[in-house]
């Protein structure tokens, strides 16, 4: 395939965080006008020749109730929809926290797949957090002991917002590198919490999911949210994405389209998203 025409191409969103709520002034978060900048986003999707849109996390602020109006937002969008979800999506009733995932439409809380030769692969950085599982769960309890174990090492992302992967979901997830490095397929990673740089918004184990990519030498980038000023890093062979959250500022909109050639990885960048060239 030539080096100008992309392998794939598909939208982005990250942290829309609806509520029927008052704006956030200190924040500058102002969650009921995500519905507005939803529409924007799905309309400018649905005008482009896309294999799926990607939403990063944080579709809701709060409430289980929440989702029923975002999510309707999502129902023009002639393209295959791909959502997961972040912290504030467990912010919910209790007897809907097992709910989540489903709530979202995904078929595990981890998962892969294979969009035009490349592997996609969908991580769960919220399975051991203070606020995916119920009280009382194996996660949450494990949650509490790493939470500790960082504050007592003066790690920066030692925060009740952040959460971390199981031993179990690092290794599939080590597998499914290892399988499509076997295969001779480059991956892209999703998840809703940063990996790199060092920022107090990471992944609890973000190190040693960097050290991974490192190793494994066929991921060609990660991309996530949750930090909603964004940012940018390359370790290893491996790009680090942070999309701005859409939820900040009262008219401003932002999200992106990413085209994958075999060379590069090309962000177009709409409202305060930046639009990039970040070559492999």
């Amino acid at each position: 395939m030539p080096l100008d025409t992309p392998l794939i191409r598909f939208g982005i969103i990250a942290d829309p965080q609806y509520a029927p709520l008052p704006p956030n002034l200190a924040l500058d978060r102002h969650y009921d006008r995500s519905l507005q900048k939803l529409d924007k986003a799905v309309a400018a999707f649905n005008g482009e020749d896309l294999a799926f849109v990607v939403t990063l996390g944080d579709l809701i602020d709060r409430g289980y109730d929440s989702f029923v109006r975002v999510l309707e937002r999502y129902s023009p969008l002639r393209h295959d929809c791909i959502l997961l979800p972040g912290n504030h999506d467990f912010l919910v009733e209790p007897e809907y926290l097992p709910e989540v995932h489903l709530r979202l439409g995904m078929p595990a809380p981890y998962h892969q797949f294979r969009r035009a030769g490349l592997r996609f692969v969908v991580i769960d950085g919220s399975e051991e957090s203070l606020f995916g599982a119920p009280a009382g769960h194996p996660f949450r309890a494990r949650a509490e002991e790493r939470l500790k174990a960082l504050e007592a090492a003066g790690a920066v992302n030692a925060q009740t917002w952040n959460g971390g992967m199981s031993d179990r979901q690092f290794d599939w997830l080590a597998e499914t590198l290892s399988d499509a490095a076997a295969a001779g397929e480059k991956v892209v990673v999703t998840g809703h919490y940063p990996l790199y740089p060092e920022n107090n918004h990471n992944l609890w184990d973000w190190q040693r999911v960097v050290d991974l990519f490192e190793r494994s030498g066929n991921v060609l980038a990660y991309l996530s949210g949750h930090n909603h000023d964004g940012n940018l890093g390359r370790h290893g062979s491996t790009w680090y994405v942070n999309f701005k959250g859409m939820v900040d500022t009262e008219t401003d909109n932002a999200f992106a389209i990413a085209e994958i050639f075999a060379d590069r990885l090309r962000i177009i960048g709409f409202g305060r998203e930046e639009s990039r060239t970040l070559a492999f």
